[in-house]
C-alpha cells in the first residue's frame, strides 16, 4: 500500500514539476535554492538545473548536490540570491504563523522568483494523515482522534516510533493554509491552483 501511494504521489509531483519547468523556462544554468526538498523532484525533471538544498541534519544528502543545513525561517544567503526560492510542501511544517510569515518573507528575499507549493487546508482529506476532515476538527478533538486512529495509520502501518513522531509532528507543528492565507503571506504573488475531481488540492505562490 505504501509503495501504490508512493506512485500516486509521484504521479502529482511530475504534472507539478512540468509546470514549474514551463513556467520558469528552467535550463542547466537556473540557480534554484530548494528549501526543504530533496533531490526527488529534480530527477522528474528532463534538465536538471543548479540547485542548491536546504534541509534540516535529518535528510540524508543526495550526492551530486549541494546541500546547506539550516533554518527555512532565517536563510543564510544574500538578498536575490538565487533565480528562484523554490519550495514544495513545506510551509505548511515550520509551525507558528510567525514562522511561516519569516518563511515566507525570506523565500520573497533570496529568490528573484519563488515558487511555494503547499496544501489546500480547504480541501477535504487531511495530506499528511490522510484522513478526510480531520484537520476541520477542532484542536482538541484532533488530538483525541489522531493517535486512535487515521487512515494513515491502517494503510502504511509504520513503526510504533514512527507513528508517533508523525502524529505529533501533525499535532504540534502542521498549520495547512488557504488560499487567502497564502496570500497575505505572499502579497502580489500568483497564486495557482491545482485541483482533483474538481476541489482545489493544493496551492501555489508564485512570483
Amino acid at each position: 500500500m505504501e509503495k501504490l501511494l508512493e506512485q500516486v504521489i509521484r504521479r502529482f509531483r511530475e504534472r507539478r514539476m512540468r509546470g514549474f519547468a514551463r513556467r520558469f523556462r528552467i535550463t542547466p544554468e537556473t540557480t534554484i535554492l530548494d528549501v526543504g526538498g530533496t533531490s526527488l523532484n529534480w530527477s522528474l525533471l528532463p534538465v536538471t538545473p543548479r540547485i542548491v538544498f536546504l534541509n534540516t541534519d535529518r535528510v540524508v544528502p543526495a550526492p551530486g548536490f549541494q546541500w546547506v543545513i539550516g533554518d527555512g525561517c532565517a536563510l543564510p544567503f544574500r538578498d536575490g540570491a538565487f533565480d528562484i526560492a523554490f519550495s514544495n510542501s513545506v510551509i505548511e511544517h515550520v509551525g507558528s504563523p510567525a514562522r511561516q510569515a519569516a518563511f515566507a518573507a525570506e523565500i520573497a528575499r533570496v529568490g528573484r522568483r519563488y515558487w511555494v507549493q503547499t496544501p489546500n487546508r480547504r480541501f477535504p482529506v487531511e495530506p499528511h494523515l490522510l484522513t478526510p476532515f480531520l484537520h476541520w476538527l477542532p484542536r482538541p478533538l484532533q488530538r483525541w482522534l489522531a493517535p486512535r486512529f487515521t487512515l494513515w495509520s491502517a494503510l502504511i502501518r509504520p513503526s510504533l516510533d514512527r507513528r508517533a513522531f508523525y502524529i505529533q509532528h501533525y499535532l504540534n507543528d502542521i498549520r495547512l493554509l488557504s488560499a487567502a492565507d497564502l496570500t497575505r503571506l505572499f502579497p502580489g504573488a500568483l497564486v495557482i491552483r491545482e485541483r482533483l475531481l474538481g476541489l482545489t488540492k493544493s496551492l501555489i505562490a508564485t512570483r
